[in-house]
């Protein structure tokens, strides 16, 4: 009785600790043309049968692609701040929202290499199409999806440059902050809790963890991080910057939190220069900040 007991209560534990960690689902508030914008709704295939939904932003016929992913309880209409001085600079944009975020399928649970799943799936789509098949992509995302797209970076040959905006170093690192909002000790709750998300997600938080898929990226990389970032600190972004061995990235800081898009306008011309030299829209332009 007393094994049957113990059994329920782990199973109770489990439940509620997946019910806490899921991700809330935002849903969309406006279409393309309520914002003004010229595009189409798009519908991708990913992982476990399931489909993604996003929005596919054409810009010149001759540029690049920009895979642009949201973070942890987001969608892709909250990255059209970014996307759309994008868009009017000729780049063509792909928006999605990933599994159980926005207007994309639901599945079991969420996770970051569930995020970098999803960012493989939007580019292999890319590929079946000719006009892109070749193309240069580089990848845009925010938080997690950060770190998620550092992640499929660091698997493919076939990506030209990464913007990772305000994420973690290390996902154990945001579990124990998540703990201590909780007010759960680490040992022995915590520890278990740790564990049981790796069994659950099928990936050790070190295998994944960006500073150790950064310097396993091929492409240049661009950090953006908010230097009063309260959800994610500053000091992950130095932290991540200084793990890159021979991967090119640059590190810049801009004022303000986690929300980064009231203030990357005023930043726009550097980010732009990122892209064309990476993405070879341009030859031999300097960036102009800090390697």
């Amino acid at each position: 009785m007393t094994g049957l007991l113990v059994v329920a209560l782990r199973a109770a534990f489990h439940r509620r600790l997946h019910r806490s960690l899921a991700a809330p689902r935002e849903p969309l508030k406006r279409s393309l043309p309520e914002h003004g914008l010229t595009g189409h709704a798009i519908r991708i295939p990913t992982q476990r049968h399931r489909y993604l939904r996003g929005w596919w932003l054409p810009g010149d016929a001759d540029r690049g692609v920009l895979v642009i992913t949201h973070g942890w309880g987001a969608n892709r209409e909250l990255m059209l701040p970014l996307a759309r001085p994008l868009q009017a600079d000729g780049w063509n944009v792909l928006l999605l929202d990933t599994r159980n975020h926005g207007e994309s399928d639901a599945d079991d649970f969420s996770s970051m290499p569930r995020f970098a799943e999803d960012i493989d799936a939007a580019v292999d789509w890319l590929r079946t199409d000719p006009v892109f098949t070749d193309a240069p992509v580089g990848l845009i995302a925010h938080s997690v999806g950060g770190a998620a797209a550092l992640l499929a970076a660091s698997r493919r040959d076939d990506i030209a440059a990464v913007v990772s905006l305000s994420t973690f170093a290390h996902p154990a690192d945001m579990m124990r902050r998540w703990l201590r909002w909780k007010r759960l000790p680490f040992f022995p709750v915590g520890w278990y809790i740790l564990r049981y998300v790796e069994r659950v997600i099928g990936h050790r938080f070190d295998d994944i963890a960006p500073i150790h898929t950064l310097p396993r990226v091929g492409c240049p990389v661009l950090l953006v991080h908010g230097e009063e970032d309260p959800v994610i600190p500053v000091d992950d972004a130095v932290r991540l910057h200084e793990h890159r061995r021979d991967t090119p990235t640059t590190l810049q800081l801009l004022p303000g939190g986690h929300d980064l898009t009231q203030h990357l306008d005023t930043h726009m011309p550097t980010l732009n220069v990122f892209l064309k030299q990476s993405l070879g829209a341009v030859d031999q332009m300097q960036l102009g900040v800090d390697e």
